[in-house]
């Protein structure tokens, strides 16, 4: 198990730079573990407005593609973007298609034109953004009056067993931070858009042990990126330590990892 050195910007904030650089490297492996990724985005196609049918979608943050590739099926008449900040995401989505446009960007500065879009689906990404303010005003701009933002995101709680395991272990930041969910109410009701829906719901997967969900955390280019953690090797010791602290929270279907995801439905007034 080891942990890779960010460089820290000023806030105590992760380079955007290097989370990019993390989720390249994790282009290839993404898919073949990404349970919780494709559940969290079918559910949040689900909560999608009736009769939402863009002329123009936005998958934000797309990753490999497998969701843009699912909008295309569900709005065949539609043109299709496919955004992301990992180059190594995009070079991965562009051969299997689905967007008709794959764009290298960051959702805090989106290069679309004002007004461009109907629809925004952005599932499991925008957690990365440091200024989520940011996020919700250029998603306002990029809609068209009646347009729809709907994403799914993490809260503070998401993988609460093995930050606390390792909070037994030593004093070091070895879990993703994340924002509170009181904070997405507030951003949300102050971004301008109609919140049509917005709550958080538990995601729980079960692991056999903890390499298991260490070594999926990394495959998805979503282990600890935060400023703070340790540098290098986890010592032998460390690894016993957090091992034996997981094991209390030992289920019959394994040892579980919670994700606290937020579903939001988001509508720019007429």
């Amino acid at each position: 198990m080891t942990d890779l050195s960010f460089p820290k910007l000023p806030g105590g904030l992760p380079d955007k730079r290097q989370v990019a650089a993390s989720f390249s490297r994790a282009a290839v492996s993404y898919d073949s573990v990404a349970e919780l990724q494709r559940a969290v985005g079918s559910e949040l196609l689900s909560r999608l407005p009736g009769d939402c049918s863009p002329g123009r979608w936005l998958d934000l943050g797309c990753g490999t593609g497998y969701f843009s590739r699912v909008l295309a099926r569900t709005f065949p008449e539609s043109e299709g973007l496919a955004l992301d900040i990992a180059e190594g995401m995009l070079d991965h989505a562009r051969p299997l298609g689905g967007a008709t446009h794959f764009i290298a960007g960051d959702a805090e500065r989106l290069p679309l034109q004002t007004h461009s879009c109907e629809l925004i689906y952005s599932s499991l990404a925008v957690q990365w953004c440091a200024d989520f303010a940011s996020v919700l005003s250029e998603a306002h701009r990029v809609l068209k009056p009646g347009g729809v933002l709907a994403f799914a995101s993490l809260c503070v709680g998401t993988l609460y067993e093995l930050r606390d395991s390792w909070s037994q272990v030593d004093g070091m930041v070895h879990v993703n931070r994340f924002r509170p969910f009181s904070t997405y109410q507030q951003l949300c009701a102050a971004s301008g858009l109609r919140v049509l829906s917005l709550e958080t719901r538990p995601h729980v997967l079960h692991y056999p042990d903890v390499r298991s969900l260490t070594h999926e955390l990394k495959a998805l280019g979503a282990h600890n990126l935060n400023p703070g953690r340790p540098g290098g090797l986890t010592g032998r010791a460390r690894i016993l330590g957090l091992i034996q602290a997981y094991e209390q929270f030992r289920q019959g279907q394994g040892l579980p990892a919670t994700y606290q995801v937020v579903y939001a439905v988001l509508e720019k007034p007429l």
